[in-house]
Parts: C-alpha cells; sequence; structure tokens
C-alpha cells in the first residue's frame, strides 16, 4: 500500500507568549519569556507563585457568554485555536466532503477548574448532592474535540489523546497516520491545558516539580542551565490542519510544511521520572527516522522536550547523543519551554509549531534564560542559548515526554513539490 503525503496547511496558536500564531511566532524570535505572577487565583500561600499564564485574552470576544459558562477553559482555548487554523487553512466547508474530516486533540488533565469548582461547591454545602448538570461533559479529557467537530460539523475520526505532557504530539502522530493511510482527507490536531489552578499548582508543588523562583519568573524556566530546579507551568493550546497532499493541491491551498514521521514508546521505568539514560526517548527518535526514512544526519534541529528539570534535561540530552553520534554537535538544540513553560498536554502542539516556524523561517527559536554551564552536559552541544539563530531548516524533530514513561517524537520537513 502507498502511504499518503501528509501536509500542514492552517496552523493557530494561544500561549503564554502570543494569542495567534504570528504572535507566537515573533515573541520565540525575540526570546521573549511568558514567566509572570500568577493573576487567576490569590497564590501567596504556595510553594509557587508563578506560572506562565494567557495575556490580555477575554473569552466573551470569541465565544457567546451563555455558551462559554457551559465550557471548561481547556475548551475555550481548544475552540479559539481550532477557529484561527480553521481560517488559516482557506477551507469551504459548504463545498468540501466533511465526512472526510477529522479532529483529534490532546489534553493531559481536561477540566481541572471544572473539577476543582465542583469539589469546592460541594464541600461547602450541607451534604447535600446538588452538581452542575455541565459538570462531566465540562470536565473529560475528550470534550474539546466534541466541540471542535460539533462546531464544523467535521464528521471523520474524532477522539481525544491523553499521554500527560505527550498527549498533543501522539494526536499530531495519530492524525498523520489515519491521513496517509487514507482515513481521512485532513484532520485538525492540536492541545490545549488549562491547569493554573489552585489544584494544579498544589498538586505539582507537592511533587516538587515546580521551580519556586518567586522572585524572579520571568528567569525561572531554563532548560539545560545549572541552576535549574523544576518547570514553570503554563497554559492554552496549539492547532495544526494536516491534510493529504493531493487534497490540498486540488483546492489550492498554501502549504507550510510535511509531516514525514513519527515515533512513540515507554519508558518502563518510572511513574514521574525519565529513564537516566534517557532509553525511551531514544527509542521514539529511533522509531520517527525509521518511519520518516532518513538518516539521523537529516535532522537540523530539534525542539527537545527540555523542561527545565534536573533529571529530564540531562537524559534527553543523552538520548540525542545515542541517536544522532558526531552529528548531535551539528544540530541546534532549543527548548520553547524557557519562553512558554510547560503548556502539559499543549506542548507537543506549540513545539511543533515552533518547528514549522524553523523550517518556514529559517530561524532556530533559543534556549533563554542560561547564565551557567552544566557540567553534567557536553558542552559541544549546541542549545541555541539566549539569540535566535538562522539556519537553513529542511528537517526538524520535536519531542515530548510525560508522566507515566510516554515518549513521542514528531518529524516535520521544509516543504517541496
Amino acid at each position: 500500500m502507498e502511504l499518503k503525503r501528509v501536509v500542514i496547511t492552517g496552523i493557530g496558536a494561544l500561549t503564554p507568549i502570543g494569542n495567534s500564531a504570528t504572535d507566537y511566532f515573533d515573541s520565540l524570535k525575540k526570546g521573549v519569556s511568558g514567566g509572570a505572577p500568577i493573576t487567576k487565583f490569590n497564590a501567596e500561600k504556595f510553594k509557587t507563585q508563578f506560572a506562565c499564564e494567557i495575556k490580555n485574552f477575554n473569552v466573551e470576544d470569541h465565544i457567546d457568554r451563555r455558551e462559554a459558562r457551559r465550557l471548561d477553559v481547556f475548551s475555550h482555548y481548544a475552540l479559539v485555536t481550532a477557529d484561527e487554523a480553521v481560517k488559516d487553512s482557506g477551507m469551504d466547508l459548504e463545498s468540501i466532503d466533511t465526512d472526510r474530516i477529522g479532529v483529534i486533540w490532546g489534553a493531559g488533565i481536561g477540566g481541572l477548574k471544572t473539577l476543582q469548582d465542583e469539589c469546592e461547591n460541594f464541600f461547602a454545602g450541607d451534604g447535600t448532592p446538588k452538581f452542575n448538570p455541565f459538570f462531566i461533559p465540562k470536565m473529560i479529557a475528550d470534550i474539546a474535540a466534541g466541540h471542535i467537530s460539533i462546531k464544523y460539523g467535521f464528521r471523520g475520526p474524532n477522539f481525544a489523546t491523553v499521554s500527560a505532557c505527550a498527549s498533543s504530539t501522539n494526536a499530531l502522530i495519530d492524525a498523520f497516520n489515519y491521513i496517509r493511510l487514507g482515513k481521512a482527507n485532513a484532520i485538525l490536531a492540536g492541545g490545549s491545558e488549562a491547569a493554573v489552578t489552585q489544584t494544579g499548582i498544589g498538586g505539582f508543588n507537592a511533587l516538587h516539580a515546580l521551580s519556586q523562583d518567586n522572585h524572579a519568573p520571568e528567569k525561572a524556566s531554563r532548560p539545560f542551565d545549572k541552576n535549574r530546579n523544576g518547570f514553570v507551568l503554563g497554559e492554552g493550546a496549539g492547532a495544526l490542519m494536516l491534510e493529504e497532499y493531493d487534497h490540498a493541491i486540488a483546492r489550492g491551498a498554501k502549504i507550510y510544511a510535511e509531516v514525514v514521521g513519527g515515533g512513540a514508546s515507554g519508558d518502563a521505568h518510572h511513574i514521574t521520572a525519565p529513564h537516566p539514560e534517557g532509553l525511551g526517548a531514544r527509542n521514539a527518535m529511533k522509531e520517527a527516522l525509521r518511519d520518516a526514512g532518513i538518516e539521523p544526519n537529516a535532522i537540523d534541529y530539534i525542539n527537545v522536550h527540555g523542561t527545565s528539570t534536573p533529571l529530564g534535561d540531562v537524559a534527553e540530552a543523552k538520548a540525542i547523543q545515542q541517536v544522532f553520534g558526531d552529528h548531535a554537535y551539528n544540530l541546534n538544540i532549543s527548548s520553547t519551554k524557557s519562553m512558554t513553560g510547560h503548556l502539559l498536554g499543549a506542548a507537543g502542539v506549540i513545539e511543533a509549531l515552533a518547528c514549522v516556524m524553523a523550517v518556514t523561517e529559517n530561524i532556530i527559536p533559543p534556549t533563554i534564560n542560561h547564565t551557567e554551564v552544566d557540567p553534567e552536559l557536553d558542552e559541544k552541544l549546541n542549545f541555541t542559548f539566549n539569540k535566535a539563530q538562522e539556519k537553513t531548516v529542511n528537517y526538524a524533530l520535536s519531542n515530548t515526554f510525560g508522566f507515566g514513561g510516554h515518549n513521542a517524537t514528531l518529524i516535520i520537513k521544509k516543504h517541496s513539490k
């Protein structure tokens, strides 16, 4: 069976450093930090009092107030970002076969704010179980995919991927596979997360996972720096319209880039810590390269998982050196989480978008906030510290890893006919 080519024809982003794909790309190139004190609730009693929040966003500018009240925040973000990608794709929804258009959407947690609010309301009452009838439909992680499908009448494959921080990369890989196997003409794929809540911050604090640098939130996310001490929680969403090449050409669509390979693996090691030698990450990258039919030396740029945790950054660097050998020193490597923070289930898609920027504009986004070399890392690796670099990028690779040992890797190629 001949596999079909899959291209990217629409993009959307809602991030802590930009509320559209264009603004997001601009901030990536400038090295803007999204870290700031939390505004969504009073965080003064929490060990971590900052995050990478969405800024200057009013849901009622995008969604009717009554409808918005029936949705969790992660679904707000999903619908807004999906709308940007659909419009950007230029699809005429009246003339295409929407039975062949699908939605695959990732979320690591889903409606955390809804769950928190309903539990607070219940325990503040007299014990009588009076729950909002929209409680369950607002909270469940698959509901964003459902709302997107309903809004546009997309009746193709429709489901959610849940693999912690790898969720939206898994969504992109699934969409890629459905299209190249001929099961859909196009799939809107991505992910959203809205975990900057008391339960989100408190839960990750209890795991000792978050940075507590409350004195300098804009510098707290510093992947690969000697003094890194945990990740910074982020929120937002991203979307890619993936489309079968001939279908895109037939309707005269603009094409950003091509998706050529995906790989997934499990660490089989620990529920939160990565394998110390990066074996799961290594396997995901090797599988993605095999799937793409390219050699390791074809890759020009890696957008790493790079969360700014002491264990994770070292393990991923080791995995890169195992896979790429001497070519690792020719690569540009960067962690855009240094700017956006960690968007959990939405991290993979906004980092795939950073790879789209790299192959379309030949610009490598930086790893910001670097001040001191970590002796555990090979200093000959190019982590693109502090400043964007110009470089011809034909192939970019994006890594995302999640609690539970889930690893997912996507490869994006510069478009050529």
